[in-house]
């Protein structure tokens, strides 16, 4: 044999054996990423529809007994070092994609375990007092018999921080606090953002007609048990709250829907407690009776104690919204109908709303949800205003269509929304869908009564407030039609 053929032997030779060390690496790389994308899918339940994680799981454990036999018998080396890199490529894209999906629900979860309080003290605008020096010797407005426990960690902070005590005089609740400010009574008052939209339902200028000289933010957990392998049915609280603020800001729950799931009948049932019934509050609202939207100010514990005691259910998961960035959520679904039974016109964009079906985007249903004034009973329209498109966008977003740009949706979830639902709960009603082939049956009930003035209110005790006393037949029917669904076969 010539020099130059044993030469061009060797050069083969070696070239063989790179690929042969590729091929072996890119198996032990496909193995290992052909686990991960096989665990993550089945832990998380991704594609758990008609079998289809199975029938992926099935591939990969075939293609990967195919790359081991050929590196072990060394054939179709170049062959295999293509299928390889796709196959590599093809399942560390997958993975991303699962991640993702995971680290956007991971965010969302996150945020369900805290609650934030903003205590502050306030003056008027036009005060010259900058800080809290210059309120030496004056007494400070603030509810302290209503809200102890959060003023109390506010005085704390405040002598932490190595300022003087301040005086603090007794009010009803913020609202008074807010009119001795006003009236010159007294020069500064103890201020709780949560309380912010009950002041602001009275005096609308507060914001704009006050600063805030001192403020201490107050994080709380949120203590719930979370449910575990729940079966085919369960009940989910949805919370809309009235700030514009952070989702984790405590605040009052205009809306409040539970939603009755069947996964097993595609059944979901939307059930509407309006905002003012007049229901005995959990927790720290001490069992006394207050409309319900005030449950909201002690934290989403309260409003889900209240809902349960009311109706004698377990509310398994929770949704808080928070209105203007969830509403974006309207252009990702393609729009809402809702039905509109009063003439307006909204302060926010103008928008003109005749009585019928209306068509919805994102911006015309800000206008919707957050007008008061121009609507013939104000804010309690306006909560059943809330509700509609709430309830809308819910049986929007269980659609085949809207699952199919599920990613794009939990993004946007996760700048509005607090809840401990698990993503794999999430993906069990997706698979559930997509498996059936049809879209949730979705009805909706709400509980009714009679509006009255001048009953108790324990969050502002002496305030004339609307409430709404709750008919003692609508409640049975209401409590009858979500054991059906939980209970229908």
């Amino acid at each position: 044999m010539g020099r130059n053929s044993c030469r061009r032997k060797r050069v083969v030779d070696r070239n063989i054996g790179i690929f042969e060390i590729v091929n072996g690496l890119l198996t032990i790389l496909l193995i290992i990423l052909g686990g991960l994308v096989s665990w993550t899918m089945l832990k998380y339940d991704f594609l758990n529809f008609r079998g289809i994680n199975y029938v992926i799981f099935a591939i990969i454990l075939f293609f990967i007994f195919l790359a081991g036999i050929l590196v072990i018998k060394k054939k179709a080396k170049i062959f295999n070092v293509i299928m390889l890199v796709i196959l590599n490529i093809t399942l560390v894209f997958s993975y991303m994609q699962f991640r993702a999906a995971i680290g956007l629900f991971d965010d969302i979860n996150d945020k369900a375990m805290i609650s934030e309080y903003t205590m502050s003290v306030v003056v008027l605008k036009n005060d010259e007092a900058s800080k809290l020096e210059d309120l030496k010797g004056e007494e400070i407005s603030a509810p302290v018999s209503s809200d102890d426990e959060n003023i109390n960690k506010l005085m704390k902070e405040i002598r932490d921080k190595g300022y003087q005590s301040l005086e603090l005089a007794e009010t009803k609740n913020y609202i008074s606090s807010y009119e001795q400010l006003i009236s010159g009574t007294s020069r500064a008052m103890v201020f709780n953002s949560s309380f912010e939209g009950l002041i602001r339902g009275k005096y609308a200028d507060f914001r704009e007609n006050t600063k805030k000289i001192f403020e201490y933010k107050i994080t709380k957990k949120i203590d719930l048990e979370t449910s575990a392998n729940i079966g085919d049915t369960f009940n989910v609280y949805v919370s809309g709250i009235d700030t514009f603020g952070e989702v984790e800001s405590v605040s009052r729950s205009d809306v409040n829907i539970i939603m009755t799931i069947n996964k097993k009948t595609g059944k979901i049932l939307l059930t509407t407690t309006p905002r003012d019934s007049y229901v005995p509050i959990a927790d720290d609202g001490d069992n006394e009776y207050d409309k319900l939207t005030h449950a909201g100010l002690y934290g989403v514990e309260s409003s889900i104690h209240t809902l349960e005691n009311l109706y004698g259910i377990k509310l398994d998961y929770y949704a808080r919204l928070n209105f203007t960035s969830f509403l974006k959520l309207i252009d990702l679904v393609g729009g809402v109908d809702v039905y509109n039974d009063q003439t307006f016109i909204s302060e926010y964009g103008g928008y003109s709303f005749e009585p019928g079906m209306v068509h919805l985007d994102a911006d015309k249903a800000l206008g919707f949800v957050r007008e008061r004034y121009n609507l013939l009973e104000g804010d309690n329209d306006r909560g059943k205003n809330q509700e509609k498109v709430i309830a809308a966008i819910v049986k929007k977003m269980t659609t085949k269509d809207t699952l199919k740009n599920y990613r794009a949706v939990i993004k946007e979830l996760s700048e509005s929304i607090q809840t401990n639902m698990p993503i794999e709960t999430v993906m069990g009603l997706a698979n559930e869908q997509l498996s059936s082939n049809r879209d949730y049956n979705i009805s909706s009930q709400a509980l009714s009564g009679t509006g009255s003035l001048g009953l108790p209110s324990y969050a502002m005790p002496g305030a004339n407030l609307y409430m709404m006393q709750i008919d003692e037949q609508s409640l049975k029917q209401v409590k009858n039609n979500i054991k059906e669904v939980l209970e229908e076969k």
